[in-house]
């Protein structure tokens, strides 16, 4: 299933803590060599961390981490503007209407469908709260990541080759994209609701309030 809690909120759900951040931690600096810190207690976090983001994370049947992605407003500090502006020519992406996605992240052992669940529940917080766009950083192995489960960005500006590539990306969420997303995650539009509702209501104010 799918949980959207704030960092503030995450510290009630302890497994689920633990787990997300040795995930990231096993995928970030283990498993792609990046250059992130890792703490004693085996996690990785970074500032943005510490901005109260909205955590977006797939759940999985024993209550661990199976997926996730940190989402913040653009309004405030985020990562693309602080380290990304050669890749954008100089120009910031600021906006309420823009959110940025970072730390997409899954388990070793994530369920198949769990990249394309993370992106349905993106478009529902697009949906709710006025989001028109997500912005974030994508490295090359994340381009048929994307492609498979149909929601590909629209690139603003990319650095290096190969492998070694990366990406600013633009997301967008149309009533087409949600279908192909479903259906690649197996989860109806009606339950994706339901998870969305079960956290912020039916009228959900702290996010918009919030950018």
């Amino acid at each position: 299933m799918i949980r959207y809690l704030y960092a503030d909120e995450l510290r009630s759900e302890p497994q689920l803590q633990h787990s997300m951040f040795l995930d990231r931690a096993d995928q970030f600096k283990t498993r792609l060599g990046w250059d992130v810190s890792v703490d004693k207690f085996g996690y990785e976090r970074d500032q943005y961390d510490g901005q109260n983001p909205l955590y977006v994370i797939y759940q999985k049947p024993d209550g661990s981490h199976g997926g996730s992605m940190r989402l913040l407003p653009t309004t405030g500090r985020t990562m693309v503007n602080d380290y990304f502006l050669d890749i954008l020519g100089g120009g910031e992406v600021r906006s309420p209407a823009i959110w940025e996605c970072t730390r997409f992240c899954l388990s070793r052992d994530a369920e198949p469908r769990t990249a394309a669940a993370l992106m349905l529940a993106g478009g529902e917080v697009m949906e709710n709260f006025g989001v028109k766009h997500f912005v974030g950083v994508f490295d090359a192995r994340m381009v048929r990541i994307y492609r498979m489960i149909g929601a590909s960005p629209e690139v603003l500006g990319r650095s290096g080759s190969g492998k070694d590539e990366i990406s600013v990306g633009l997301w967008s969420f149309t009533e087409s994209s949600r279908e192909k997303v479903s259906r690649k995650a197996g989860i109806t539009p009606t339950l994706s609701r339901l998870w969305f509702e079960r956290a912020f209501g039916s009228e959900p104010q702290k996010l918009a309030q919030s950018a």
